[in-house]
């Protein structure tokens, strides 16, 4: 069945003489508010400020998952993570023991635009399968350099990753850095990791030149363990969290650079965003989501609501962008406007968001699903969010409470006889539940929920192998 919910979108009648460049950098674990643009009041951040200044920054910009794996499944597929089996209520990620990943089966935003013609390259965290068939490079990367996995994985040390949060030994953690591959690192000095992926970037956009490209730049941070270079060490008015995302602003800033060094800034397309919200348990070593309620892990806005910034001097209308829009629209907008025809065999969950880009239309997005592990939790229908489940974020928040507002201890998930409702636009910090006076909003927002469900075919369980 093909239901690929945009009109005309892949055809070739859309390709231009000069397609766009694509760079799509990925935070881990970036909260809402994390950035100066977005309200920080201590973290600086200029060239993302300026980004979001040239081109759009979007307001209502959600991923497919709370956490990693799925969430970049989703980015990389537009396909909601549990059409490929990359969602779990088990293993909601996949660790350095797994043998699955994502299946070969997947069209990802690489394999699409390789096929036309376009050079690829992806830099930083994967976490969608560290073992053949499942790495970059079978999947339509021409090259890979990066961390296979989360970078607090492979833990070898007996302390508990709250200490370590305080510390910066990178020794802590025996994890790989791959080059293709092949693993030329271990265990990966993360002090400079930053660094090394934004010289790669820059390397490749100088090997690439004129011929059109598009790069995936997976940071493997802010997640925990934070580590930052010695020139950005006590940088920051915000301390070591502080110091670790100027970092991937200067990241940012010379990648910018890069592109107008080699004349090719103004017909390249960079999205900037992070695959969840932010850890809420590791004192100052976390980020925050703003005024947005919940974090990493939890399907309250702040765990699937990114701040997130579209750059493209050539082709976009700045300003801000409140439409609802997800990682899954990214394929089939970067596949609208370079002319790329998808397979339409399978269903997706995109849709083309380059009118928006371009300041000539609205998105057709009317909902959001938040899936945790296999389950909607809650479903988001125009201004209206109900949760049908709820279940705490990630973390032991009986090490360091710092949850806001306070939540119970008890992590299990609790299915609501009447399920939470609250207007999202006018409270998007989910405080004043308002079901008792919308139970017809309730019973439409369910039945979308219900036949969402009822179109949802099961696969083969990648996390679970």
């Amino acid at each position: 069945m093909f239901n690929l919910p945009v009109h005309a979108m892949t055809g070739k009648e859309n390709k231009k003489a000069d397609p766009p460049n694509i760079i799509v950098i990925f935070a881990d674990d970036l909260g809402y508010g994390d950035l100066s643009v977005f309200g920080h009041p201590t973290i600086s951040t200029p060239n993302l400020d300026r980004m979001a200044f040239e081109g759009q920054k979007w307001t209502n910009f959600y991923v497919a998952a709370p956490v990693c794996t799925p969430s970049r499944a989703g980015l990389l597929t537009g396909r909601l993570p549990i059409r490929s089996g990359m969602s779990s209520d088990k293993r909601r990620v996949l660790f350095p023991d797994s043998k699955g990943g994502l299946p070969q089966s997947e069209i990802t935003i690489a394999r699409a635009l390789k096929g036309n013609g376009y050079q690829t390259a992806a830099i930083g965290k994967w976490h969608l399968g560290h073992l053949s068939p499942h790495l970059p490079t079978d999947h339509g990367f021409d090259s890979y350099f990066g961390i296979p996995y989360s970078n607090d994985m492979d833990k070898v040390e007996k302390t508990d990753h709250y200490t370590l949060a305080e510390e910066e030994r990178y020794q802590a953690y025996n994890v790989p850095l791959m080059r293709d591959k092949e693993i030329v690192e271990r265990p990966a000095d993360q002090r400079t990791i930053t660094r090394r992926y934004t010289e790669e970037a820059v390397g490749k956009i100088k090997e690439f030149g004129k011929d059109p490209f598009f790069i995936y730049l997976a940071h493997n941070l802010p997640h925990i363990p934070l580590f930052r270079s010695a020139e950005f060490r006590d940088q920051s008015l915000a301390g070591i969290y502080g110091d670790v995302i100027e970092e991937i602003d200067w990241s940012v800033g010379q990648i910018l650079e890069a592109l107008k060094a080699e004349g090719v800034a103004e017909n390249t397309l960079v999205v900037f965003t992070s695959d969840n919200g932010p850890w809420h348990v590791f004192r100052t070593h976390g980020g925050t989501a703003g005024p947005l309620r919940g974090a990493k892990g939890g399907t309250f806005e702040g765990g699937m609501r990114e701040p997130t910034v579209f750059w493209w001097p050539e082709g976009i209308q700045p300003g801000v962008v409140r439409d609802m829009a997800t990682t899954m629209d990214l394929l089939p907008t970067f596949c609208a406007i370079t002319g790329t025809d998808l397979p339409d065999d399978r269903i997706y969950d995109g849709y083309d968001i380059s009118p928006l880009l371009r300041g000539t239309g609205k998105s057709e997005r009317e909902t959001v699903f938040y899936y945790r592990g296999q389950q909607v939790y809650a479903v988001r229908k125009g201004d209206y969010k109900a949760h049908f489940i709820t279940q705490l974020e990630y973390g032991n928040p009986t090490a360091h409470p710092v949850t806001q507002p306070p939540v119970p201890l008890e992590n299990t998930a609790t299915v609501l006889e009447t399920p939470l409702l609250y207007n999202v636009n006018v409270d998007p910090g989910e405080r004043f539940d308002i079901a008792a006076d919308h139970p017809e909003i309730i019973a439409e927002i369910r039945a979308v929920m219900e036949t969402h469900k009822a179109g949802i075919e099961p696969v083969e369980n990648q996390l679970e192998k």
